[in-house]
């Protein structure tokens, strides 16, 4: 099976169309073995906002995981309690003071080539949230998982806006699902099989 047309892997970040048949299975996969040796408590934040369509892909995938009851990882960004630009900040405190020494799992939505509109995207590292339109918040997550909504271009603002959501809730689901697939194979006594290497920032996800 030639799996070159069906993802990318690119410095450490792997790129999957969500509609892939395979996209849980192999996303899952990925994902784990980039988690920590020595298990962690884990924390997903998912970042966003339900008032831009969208940017409400980390509300929604945050209120459909919260929704599945996971037992081994802490939700923070749903659509009742959003994680946005202004209260980023304050999470991240509430986060450092909550949880002892967590591994984040960084989850946002981001624009980018018209060819990867309706990809998920995963890498070792954080992220920052609100690159697309030059809001300058703090980098997050040991790893992360963002979603192209739509083309990266001017006007990002308007841009999210007119997004369809049905390619949001649809994307969302799948996000939820790769984690809740990860959340039933974690055990606070297994030993996971790969150490993450030191944290760094992404690569721009418009340039995938």
């Amino acid at each position: 099976m030639n799996l070159k047309k069906r993802f990318t892997v690119k410095n450490e970040v792997f790129k999957m169309a969500y509609t892939d048949p395979d996209l849980l299975e192999i996303m899952c996969e990925k994902l784990i073995s980039w988690l920590p040796a020595i298990p962690q408590e884990y924390v997903v934040v998912c970042i966003g906002t339900d008032r831009s369509t969208g940017d409400a892909l980390g509300p929604l995938i945050g209120t459909f995981f919260t929704e599945l009851k996971p037992k081994h990882m802490s939700v923070y960004g749903t659509l009742n309690e959003p994680v946005h630009a202004t209260n980023l900040a304050s999470y991240v405190q509430l986060i450092k003071r909550k949880h002892h020494k967590p591994f984040i799992i960084a989850v946002d939505a981001c624009l980018g080539k018209s060819n990867s509109v309706g990809s998920l995207i995963t890498g070792i590292g954080s992220i920052k949230p609100g690159a697309a339109l030059n809001k300058p918040l703090p980098p997050i997550g040991d790893i992360h998982i963002t979603g192209v909504v739509n083309i990266s271009g001017f006007m990002e603002y308007s841009i999210l806006q007119n997004t369809r959501l049905s390619i949001v809730v649809e994307m969302a689901k799948k996000i939820a699902a790769i984690l809740d697939q990860i959340d039933q194979r974690l055990t606070y006594g297994q030993t996971l099989p790969a150490v993450i290497s030191p944290r760094n920032i992404a690569p721009s996800t418009a340039d995938i």
